[in-house]
């Protein structure tokens, strides 16, 4: 009872503060209201709107990141029990995350037609009793990204009221990633020129952004001391924060002249983000178990989420003074000649969410490989140097002409699908990163709070690893993914916008990992087949992957077909013809990766094989000791019954 007194006193300070917060983005809302609609030259839809969108945005937002944040506190800070069941304290943060996760829910809900009655122009009350509210809602962009919330957040909310285990936490942060990032990617981020790399920054920002704010208030409300894993976290996730952030505002403001609100706003943001990461760094060399220290470190973060949310309802500054062309709406870029091999090596947009994705994976590698030779552990250096290149392969397919032409053209984008579904997962699944990892990650010891390594043996001997690493679930995956996304208004949706070529480069990198991780891996994890087996899998496949290439070959309308002719390259002939020159290129470029593959199958079986001889020699060598020493054996005893 009396720690529960503490942890009452931080939720009405944290409660308090954030009305406070929300009535401050309020007053700013019906203040500049009329103002902020003249600027970008839309009607005004009235007060309730005016008010209402940058007060629901706040409030969303910040429901959505605490239970977010409440989730990855439960992963990383829990202590659970064999069968995966959480401990009294992580359950604390599991019932703060399943209430605020219905909260989030209702107010996404709301604000799907606030924000329709937003970019109509219209009042709210008009709109909902208007014959053209489903018309305004398909016609936004935004209010599509709340319907994605909705889904999301409801998906949390039930799941959540039926589970108390570690792994379900962990799998509810799939969804809880693209509730946050949906928003993110629709505003002023996914508009205008160069919003391939906003687009891509406002993905880490909204994910960095919504994993500091509610880290802050789960720490807040967990009382206690701090747990070092999530300070780890809070610090980095500040980092990111900052650092993607004045991306953003580079991109955002022109000349980075901070004369405008939403200039000011963006600089007060970061401001505090700032303050409160400064103080994650000190925590994190001197731990403090200060209350109300981590308290009004949590509101200052709800602060900077508040300046954040009356900027997301402005129309940026750079917008406002530039003229749009169609190859600004449709790509942020312009793409003037034709693509020869000197421009798609030479033309670096590069990609700071996959790319530094790429980038990343790279340094960890690294990291824990020299960590291994330095505890005197040998590693194979054709891991490394296997990993590495599909590493560089990932940046390179992702940042460079491969991704700008990819964008523009189906073709281009065929043979950057193909590289990142058949190629890279190959060299990546050869790396053999999760074996590196568990050789290189400390254990925590014996009555210790769990770390990476403990996590990840608990993810590879989950039931969730066990699905889809599954030889049958991996094949269908694989063979089923390109049928679904290509032939199906899927692709549609997913080429007009630059976070749909980021969905489908993630999707197809994983998907592509699962099947080779079943047929090649060195991790330990899914159910393999045997060798026979995994080459009569390999063989399975290119089947369905020739008829997707010859059915693209031959289909009479294009697919995309909308996107394509309205990005209007004046070099591209034939939009059909592309796509048969794409369908060409999925049906010749599997052959590569496998030849590789079964290289690398044969090397394996080859292995196994020898080391199964080696085995058996030793068993046997061991079963003629054993008979020797039994014929001695014998011979004394006979010997002994003859002097009798």
């Amino acid at each position: 009872m009396e720690s529960e007194r503490p942890q009452r006193g931080v939720t009405a300070w944290l409660a308090a503060g954030s009305l406070l917060i929300c009535l401050a983005v309020a007053g700013y809302g019906l203040i500049s209201g009329p103002r902020r609609y003249t600027l970008a030259e839309n009607p005004f839809p009235g007060d309730l709107v005016g008010v209402g969108e940058p007060v629901g945005f706040f409030l969303a937002t910040l429901m959505g990141a605490v239970c977010f944040g409440a989730l990855v506190y439960v992963v990383v800070a829990s202590r659970p029990e064999h069968d995966g069941l959480l401990d009294p304290a992580a359950f604390r943060i599991h019932l703060v995350a399943e209430r605020v996760s219905v909260a989030w829910v209702g107010l996404a809900v709301l604000m799907v037609p606030v924000q329709a009655a937003h970019d109509a122009g219209l009042p709210v009350t008009r709109l909902l009793g208007s014959p053209v509210l489903l018309d305004a809602i398909a016609a936004s962009e935004v209010s599509r990204a709340w319907i994605v919330v909705v889904i999301c957040a409801l998906v949390i909310a039930v799941t959540l009221r039926y589970t108390t285990r570690w792994l379900g936490h962990f799998v509810l942060l799939i969804p809880s990633i693209v509730a946050v990032a949906a928003v993110a990617v629709t505003g002023n981020a996914g508009q205008g020129p160069d919003h391939d790399y906003a687009t891509s920054a406002a993905i880490v920002l909204a994910v960095a952004a919504a994993g500091l704010t509610g880290l802050k208030v789960a720490g807040a409300l967990s009382g206690g001391e701090p747990v070092r894993a999530v300070q780890v976290l809070q610090v980095a996730c500040g980092a990111l924060t900052l650092a993607y952030g004045a991306l953003l505002l580079y991109l955002l403001i022109p000349g980075l002249e901070f004369g405008s609100d939403f200039a000011r706003l963006g600089l007060l943001a970061g401001l505090l983000v700032t303050l409160v990461w400064l103080y994650d760094c000190w925590g994190l060399a001197r731990p403090s178990h200060a209350v109300r220290g981590r308290t009004v470190a949590a509101l200052t973060v709800i602060a900077a989420l508040g300046a954040v949310a009356a900027m997301a309802v402005q129309v940026a500054p750079r917008f406002l003074v530039h003229r749009f062309t169609a190859w600004d709406i449709f790509l942020g870029y312009e793409l003037p000649h034709p693509p020869t091999i000197l421009r798609v090596l030479t033309l670096w947009r590069f990609d700071v969410f996959v790319g530094g994705l790429g980038v990343a994976l790279a340094i960890a590698y690294v990291v824990g490989y020299v960590r291994l030779r330095r505890g005197g552990n040998s590693w194979p250096v054709g891991r490394l140097v296997s990993w590495l290149i599909g590493c560089v392969a990932l940046v390179f397919t992702s940042s460079s002409g491969v991704r700008a032409y990819g964008s523009a053209m189906f073709s281009v984008h065929m043979a950057e699908h193909m590289t990142l579904n058949m190629f890279i997962p190959v060299l990546l699944v050869l790396g053999g990163p999760v074996t590196l990892a568990l050789r290189a990650l400390p254990a925590a010891g014996e009555g210790n709070r769990p770390g990476p390594r403990e996590w990840l043996q608990r993810l590879l001997h989950s039931r969730v690893t066990t699905f889809f690493s599954h030889p049958v679930t991996a094949f269908i995956l694989f063979v089923g993914s390109p049928y679904v996304v290509y032939f199906t208004p899927l692709f549609d949706t997913l080429v007009r916008y630059h976070w749909g070529h980021e969905f489908m480069a993630i999707h197809f990198l994983i998907v592509g990992y699962l099947f080779y991780w079943a047929i090649i891996g060195i991790d330990p994890g899914p159910r393999r087949l045997p060798y026979p087996g995994r080459i009569g899998l390999l063989f399975a496949v290119m089947p369905f992957h020739a008829f997707f290439g010859i059915a693209l070959m031959t289909m009479a309308s294009p697919v995309g077909g909308t996107f394509y002719r309205s990005v209007g390259l004046p070099w591209l002939a034939s939009i059909i013809k592309d796509q048969h020159l794409g369908g060409g290129i999925a049906w010749s470029l599997t052959e590569l990766p496998v030849i590789i593959v079964i290289v690398a199958l044969v090397t394996q079986w080859a292995r196994q094989d020898r080391r199964v001889a080696a085995r058996s020699d030793r068993h046997a060598d061991s079963d003629y000791a054993d008979d020797d020493l039994d014929a001695y054996n014998a011979m004394l005893r006979e010997l002994s019954r003859m002097r009798r």
